[in-house]
């Protein structure tokens, strides 16, 4: 029986991911929210900057036809971006290392910011469509801390951020500006219940708390991540070229 190419991509990265996380697990423990302070002190640039960032992820948004959905950059999360037919997309503008030069381009602010956040792999606008909803799920090793920095938070009925992220069975709704930093090997989920897109900005950010003998594990990790992304055909749909534009009819009204 011939397995179709996208089911054995999709079996090796849950297999390598599980085995990965089991290893960490064993060796690192700690909480699913961390505390910036300590573990990204680069945390308060991006904050001090979060409205330039917003107006940068409001010019690339202006043109969201041309930025691909999560499962089209990355065939393996298909079960959690297209589960739906409603839209996650990605908007790269560094992973794992790797500049993705276009996307960084357009926006000068996030590229000044990272100049200072050594500690900083990947980042990414996320934007949510109206409607989406991320099913639970694990991030593949702890070597690696998410950052998540909102950047456009719809509001629901009772005034309230209309999407919610739920880590390790507890509900977060987050105001624009606020940046939370977690662990995504916990079980994680994510909705949007409103008719508006909600934008963040992602970071994957080195973990500074780990044994020297894991941060050398997950530095090869790391290492090889960021040699697949340089060899990977993928890689060509990641920048898209955008439609020419004026550059003051990107600061959208924010109301």
């Amino acid at each position: 029986m011939n397995i179709p190419e996208s089911t054995r991509k999709l079996s090796l990265y849950d297999g390598l991911a599980n085995a990965l996380r089991a290893w960490f697990d064993r060796r690192i423990s700690g909480n699913a929210i961390l505390e910036s302070a300590r573990l990204f002190p680069d945390a308060q640039l991006f904050q001090a900057n979060w409205q330039a960032i917003r107006d940068e992820a409001f010019g690339v948004t202006r043109h969201i036809e041309h930025i691909p959905r999560f499962h089209e950059l990355m065939a393996s999360q298909a079960s959690i971006s297209a589960n739906d037919a409603r839209d996650w997309r990605m908007f790269i503008m560094r992973a794992y290392g790797v500049t993705i030069d276009p996307n960084l381009a357009q926006c000068p602010t996030v590229a000044s910011v990272l100049a200072q956040a050594p500690d900083v792999l990947s980042a990414s606008f996320s934007i949510l469509g109206p409607g989406k909803h991320v099913p639970e799920h694990r991030g593949p090793f702890r070597g690696i801390l998410r950052g998540y920095l909102v950047l456009v938070m719809p509001r629901g009925g009772d005034g309230k951020p209309a999407a919610v992220l739920k880590i390790d069975r507890r509900e977060y709704r987050l105001e624009e500006g606020q940046f939370l930093l977690w662990d995504d090997t916990f079980e994680h989920a994510v909705w949007n219940d409103s008719d508006e897109n909600r934008v963040v900005l992602l970071l994957d950010i080195k973990r500074r708390d780990m044994p020297f003998d894991m941060r050398f594990v997950s530095g090869v990790i790391v290492r090889a991540v960021r040699l697949w992304i340089r060899l990977s055909r993928s890689r060509r749909i990641w920048s898209r070229p955008f439609p020419a534009r004026d550059v003051a009819d990107d600061r959208l009204s924010r109301g």
